[in-house]
Formats: structure tokens, C-alpha cells, sequence
């Protein structure tokens, strides 16, 4: 498994690699963190074995990125994979390019176009490696129709290679309702990611700064680490009692249990692991009108969309939801868990990935006897 982040595979791949181990194979995974992080610890404790990979998510530095390809094919050569599979934008080109070299089957996982497809200046580029990734790979999985939408259009991938899975799907059993330690009247907001523009603080700090004057009884708290600095002086700074930096989590079910509303304001997403998460504590959701977010919101079922970027449709929103009767928002809660356990179970995505690994080694070894 080759990956960006100890914490998202962990989080959200943890389940598949139990699996993995339960049917006796031997699982390796390629991160950036260090042996001492927490959520690395719990990955080997599960019996995978861990390598570590220095990948920098965000940069552009054509020597860095050599380098992460030489570490690639240097884990293939000594661990001589059946399988390779990938996740996030540099794991899947560069994983896929090095797997080819060496004839080696990839699943990759589209979690998301990201700015680089979206909006970013290397565009065009990160188009025309993506193209040739996903021509060596031997099946793709989107979490979402419009990003396996836009690979089709794009002529990035032929529709033979596809398959569409529920996102990363949720771990219902671990994620469930869980009453909170204190009631009060306080209506409280989390919003939780990478702190970042494209996932929509500023946004959600502007309509915190002006439902507050508004509305006595709410919160607006924030959940993450900063991937740009800029924000920091800007959170630390607040001196308004009512908008919360949270930190970071080990267990963001701690925090999730604790409020009323789900924010996400993200500018895109895969499939929004953190509405998955929420939904399934049985937890309203209010997001921006994307993909990856709009296939877990129903509005008024068990929340509300309101347009990307924009402050005044998000407000809108929250005070729609501030108004509700507490019996309305209880019944919106009821209808998130309602939802992900009908659509977004990750069984689903874990049986996905056994099928086609079972058909990959299943052809290998026809191939080997002929």
C-alpha cells in the first residue's frame, strides 16, 4: 500500500488491511511518517509491516519527486509485491509509472481530483500523468461519479478500467451514536480538516464572526491541523470566546460526539470522510454543494447543501438549521445514521477490494501454469 498519510490509511483503510491479514496475506505500507507516529504503531500492531516514504503532499520540487520514484522502485525490488495499491495523487502516478516498470499489477484510488486537477497551475500536467497511470493500471476506483466523470471526459481512463465504490465508507460499528458528556442550550458547529482555503475556513470563520452577533447560543468550533500557516495567527488570535480551536484529535469521535452540526465548507472533496464519520454518529450535516459531499446530503433529510465559497449561502443554511425545533434536528440526526448504514458501510468498499484482488491473483496464476 502506497500512501501519503499514516492517518488516512489508518483511518480509513484500517479495516481492508485486518482483512488482508485475516485471509493470510502479507500486507506492506509505504508512509512519510516516522515509526513513532501513533497511528503508524497501530497499523503494525495490526501485523502489517511498515516502510517509510518521504513525500512531500504539496510540493513541485523535480529532484523531491525523483527521489520519492527511486524510494518506489527500491521498495518493489526488495519486496516483490503481488499487488500495489494506491492511494492520493503522487502515490498514484508515481506508484503506477514504478509498477509498470516492473510489471506489477496497481488499484488505484481516485479520494479526490484535488487543486492540482482542479485549479492548479500544473494542470495540464498532472492530467498527462494521470492519463498514463491509469492506462498501466489495472482497475481505478472513484469514490465519486463526477471525478470518474471528469477521467472519462478527459479521455484519462477507459470506462472498462472502472469501478465506483461509496467512498472510503464509513466503519458504522466504530462510528455510532454516542450521548454527550454535558447537555445545555448551546447549538454547536465543528468543522474538521486541514486547515486551508480550499477547505473553506475562511468561509466558515466569516459566518461564524456574523451568526454570533445574531445568535447568543452557538459555537463554532475547529478541528485540525494547519497545512497554511497564514491561518494560524488568524485562529490563535481570535479572541472571540465563541469560535473554538479544538487542536488536533487521536479520536475525533471524542469531539463529534460532543456537538450538534457537521460543517463542511470544503472547495472539493473525494467522498467527505468527515460527513461519513458525523452522519454515522448520527450527527446533521450542512456542506458545500459539491461532489463528494452532495451524495451524502439529502437536503432537509438529514441536512443542508448551500454554494461552495459563498458566505451568504452557507449562512443561510446554518440559521435554517439554528431555527429548527429540537425534535427536527434529532429526526435529521436519525436520517444521517439511517443513511450511511444503508449506503456507506465500508463492508462495501473492503468486499470491492477482495473481489478484485481475488480476480488479479486468481489471473496470475492462470497465466503461471500456461
Amino acid at each position: 500500500m502506497l500512501a501519503n498519510d499514516a492517518g488516512g490509511l489508518y483511518n480509513f483503510r484500517f479495516e481492508l488491511i485486518n482483512e488482508l491479514i485475516n485471509q493470510n496475506y502479507q500486507v506492506y505500507f509505504a508512509v512519510p511518517q516516522s515509526i513513532e507516529n501513533n497511528k503508524v504503531k497501530l497499523i503494525i500492531e495490526s501485523g502489517a509491516r511498515y516502510i517509510r516514504t518521504n513525500i512531500n503532499r504539496r510540493g513541485t520540487n523535480p529532484i523531491e519527486e525523483l527521489k520519492l520514484i527511486k524510494k518506489y522502485k527500491k521498495i518493489i525490488t526488495e519486496v516483490n509485491p503481488d499487488i500495489i495499491l494506491t492511494y492520493t495523487v503522487k502515490p498514484n502516478i508515481y506508484g503506477s509509472y514504478v509498477a509498470n516498470k516492473f510489471n506489477k499489477p496497481v488499484i488505484m484510488n481516485i479520494t479526490g481530483i484535488g487543486s492540482s486537477l482542479a485549479i492548479g497551475k500544473l494542470k495540464s500536467l498532472v492530467k498527462n500523468m494521470y492519463r498514463y497511470a491509469c492506462r498501466k493500471a489495472r482497475i481505478v476506483f472513484f469514490q465519486n461519479q463526477s471525478n470518474y466523470i471528469f477521467f472519462i471526459e478527459n479521455n484519462m481512463i477507459t470506462e472498462a478500467k472502472t469501478k465506483l465504490i461509496p467512498g472510503s465508507g464509513v466503519n458504522i460499528e466504530k462510528f455510532k451514536p454516542m450521548e454527550k458528556t454535558k447537555e445545555d442550550d448551546i447549538i454547536r458547529f465543528l468543522f474538521i480538516g486541514r486547515i486551508m482555503k480550499e477547505k473553506g475556513i475562511e468561509e466558515y470563520l466569516q459566518v461564524a464572526e456574523s451568526l454570533i452577533k445574531k445568535y447568543s447560543n452557538i459555537e463554532f468550533q475547529i478541528l485540525g491541523s494547519f497545512e497554511e500557516d497564514r491561518y494560524k495567527d488568524i485562529i490563535y488570535d481570535n479572541k472571540n470566546e465563541k469560535i473554538k480551536y479544538l487542536g488536533r484529535s487521536d479520536d475525533v469521535r471524542n469531539e463529534i460526539r460532543e456537538v450538534d452540526c457537521i460543517v463542511n465548507p470544503s472547495y472539493h472533496e473525494g467522498m467527505s470522510n468527515v460527513l461519513l464519520e458525523g452522519a454515522a454518529m448520527g450527527k446533521p450535516l450542512i456542506a458545500s454543494n459539491i461532489p463528494g459531499c452532495k451524495e451524502i446530503i439529502e437536503e432537509g433529510y438529514n441536512g443542508y447543501l448551500f454554494e461552495v465559497k459563498s458566505v451568504e449561502s452557507m449562512e443561510e443554511k446554518l440559521i435554517q438549521f439554528i431555527e429548527l425545533d429540537e425534535e427536527s434536528k434529532e429526526i435529521m440526526g436519525k436520517n444521517s445514521r439511517r443513511k450511511v448504514e444503508k449506503e456507506f458501510d465500508r463492508n462495501i468498499v473492503i468486499n470491492e477490494y477482495m473481489k478484485v484482488i481475488k480476480d488479479i491473483l486468481k489471473e496470475g496464476r492462470q497465466y503461471e501454469s500456461i
